[in-house]
């Protein structure tokens, strides 16, 4: 279920969720009290929800959402790379934090990842990103430091697979969570991050110069 108040993002997400294989979207609304409404109607297994609604917040949605729907997951896609948002989201009980700038292809690795149980936003996140903490893979798997070392090398994600011995899903899987993890939206973004590390004697294999 999509809740945003602006119809063209509404319709622009419904479409790529809608041309993702077992997905569908089983309702859209533009405000807190649709949205609630709707929810309690369809019973999605997930929610998109914009922070800014006409009638309150997307925290206020989650938040109601919860009481009747416990088992309905939720993600955040906003504007808004704020570090109080985040909080209130992680505190409203969303399991992902998703920026506007993503790519269709994001997101929808992401409402997989939540659909299938997977919290990509924990209280971990919050702290470091609040402390500005200077090294953002601290939490990362040692899986996701190979990952994110070959990313560094300009690898693809079928490479990457050969190269680890192991499906290309699980693969995205990593790199969704990494993502998460670090507070990046795409990969350009961990590839950058890698080079400008690597300069200073990063490495992947600690985390540490």
């Amino acid at each position: 279920m999509i809740v945003d108040d602006h119809e063209v993002v509404r319709r622009g997400i419904a479409e790529v969720v809608e041309r993702a294989d077992g997905m569908k979207v089983v309702a859209e609304a533009g405000s807190v009290a649709d949205g609630v409404r709707r929810a309690g109607l369809v019973h999605p297994d997930v929610l998109l929800v914009d922070l800014q609604l006409p009638d309150g917040t997307g925290i206020d949605l989650m938040t109601q959402v919860r009481v009747t729907l416990p088992s309905a997951r939720a993600i955040v896609l906003t504007s808004f790379d704020d570090d109080d948002a985040l909080a209130a989201a992680l505190d409203a009980g969303a399991a992902a934090y998703l920026l506007k700038s993503v790519r269709g292809a994001e997101i929808t690795d992401v409402i997989r990842a939540v659909a299938s149980g997977r919290t990509l936003l924990d209280e971990r996140t919050v702290t470091r990103r609040r402390a500005g903490h200077e090294d953002p893979t601290e939490n990362l798997t040692p899986s996701e430091l190979k990952v994110l070392d070959l990313i560094g090398d300009g690898l693809s994600n079928r490479e990457i697979a050969e190269r680890l011995g192991v499906a290309e899903k699980t693969v995205k899987n990593h790199i969704t969570s990494l993502l998460a993890k670090m507070g990046l939206q795409r990969r350009t973004q961990v590839a950058a991050w890698v080079a400008a590390r690597r300069h200073s004697g990063w490495r992947a294999e600690t985390g540490q110069s």
